[in-house]
């Protein structure tokens, strides 16, 4: 009878203390917070005001100094953080309670909707610039191993990694050969997933272009078509070409690809022509080419050449022998620009036997004749001056 009654009187007092350690939530994902939690059920005559915790995992206690805190908050969970966890609790006057362990596993979301994008946008980067590769991610947790690579076979540029759902690579200078298809990969430890490819185009501004002036002779004549051709060596279509007699516009063309551009003028004016090129990049302006332009042309003289003899047809006048009229040939004016005109005169040697012959009109009209269509042909050039 005495010791069931010591038994009844120790029990409460007797009674085992137990620690339960608590996880929220119990299945945390990469990148969320998880607070863990030290119950401890205790005697009737204890308070847990006069107990000192802390936690540990994997053996390793996740502070050093003990506190009187039951609870303790880890901001970020990562899948390195998984493991054994328990926690201890010790009383003012007692030895060191542990509770029993608990396993966490902290879970991670693959990666998925891999994309990759270009700075600048639309995939177009002038020659020289930086291009800018951005490769993201919708969803994926821990950190995450970024891939970039050129071209359809692959050629690898560069990793990174990071935990972040965007990441960059850069080309510091745009050349002509950075041109082609671009994709990226990502990986958090399931596999990588590839994005789509993207286009790359490589704009090339306008090198200095060369003026080519062509005309139908080896001279050009006022009233002659003569082409402007203007090119550049290097430079990314369509570029548009204009022209310029010295600083007045003639005319602009565009092209849509490589060869230049021509322009048709007729033939007015000497002077310095040029051409400029531009493509939206900048500007560039040719060397000026001269060109000089001489006078009309006419029905008697097409092709403007100097003057040479006239087929001569034998005249025969009343005399004992038939006698040619001999032409003389001499420059009297100097007109607009470099043209000379010619007068030609006729004379007529007889025989003494005729030179009392009355002058006939058939003779003054062939030197008239001869003068009054040089003289039509230079009136359209202007009037004579006194050229003596």
């Amino acid at each position: 009878m005495l010791l069931r009654l010591l038994l009844l009187i120790c029990a409460p007092l007797c009674e085992p203390t137990e620690l339960f350690l608590t996880a929220s939530p119990a299945h945390p994902i990469e990148g969320s917070s998880v607070t863990l939690t030290c119950a401890i059920q205790l005697p009737l005559q204890t308070t847990d005001s006069q107990l000192q915790y802390r936690f540990v995992r994997n053996g390793w206690p996740l502070r050093l100094a003990w506190s009187s805190s039951p609870k303790l908050q880890i901001p970020s969970m990562w899948r390195g953080n998984s493991g054994l966890y328990w926690c201890e609790a010790k009383p003012v006057k007692a030895g060191v309670i542990k509770s029993k362990m608990l396993q966490i596993n902290v879970q991670r979301v693959p990666v998925s909707d891999v994309n990759l994008e270009a700075r600048p946008p639309g995939g177009q980067v002038t020659e020289g610039k930086m291009l800018v590769l951005v490769c993201s991610v919708t969803e994926g947790t821990g950190n995450i191993t970024f891939f970039w690579y050129k071209g359809a076979m692959g050629l690898k540029l560069g990793t990174k990694t990071q935990s972040s759902l965007t990441a960059e690579f850069e080309i510091l200078t745009a050349r002509e050969s950075d041109a082609e298809q671009y994709y990226c990969a990502a990986d958090n430890g399931y596999g990588p997933s590839l994005s789509e490819l993207v286009s790359i185009t490589v704009r090339i501004p306008v090198s200095h272009p060369v003026l080519t002036i062509r005309a139908t002779g080896a001279q050009a004549v006022a009233g002659d078509t003569v082409e402007l051709h203007c090119e550049v060596q290097r430079g990314s279509p369509p570029i548009l070409y204009r022209f310029y007699h010295e600083d007045i516009i003639l005319g602009n063309s565009s092209a849509p690809s490589s060869g230049g551009a021509s322009f048709n003028l007729t033939a007015e004016h000497s002077g310095n022509y040029s051409c400029e090129a531009d493509n939206g990049l900048g500007t560039q302006h040719s060397e000026a080419v001269p060109l000089n332009i001489t006078g009309k042309q006419s029905a008697s003289d097409p092709l403007r050449s100097p003057p040479s003899p006239v087929p001569q047809e034998i005249t025969y006048l009343n005399s004992p022998t038939p006698v040619p009229l001999q032409p003389v040939y001499e420059n009297v004016n100097l007109v607009s620009g470099d043209d000379i005109y010619s007068l030609v005169y006729c004379s007529q040697q007889e025989w003494k036997a005729a030179a009392e012959r009355p002058r006939t009109p058939t003779e003054d009209e062939v030197s008239l004749d001869i003068y009054s269509k040089l003289k039509q042909a230079s009136d359209s050039d202007g009037d004579y001056e006194d050229a003596m």
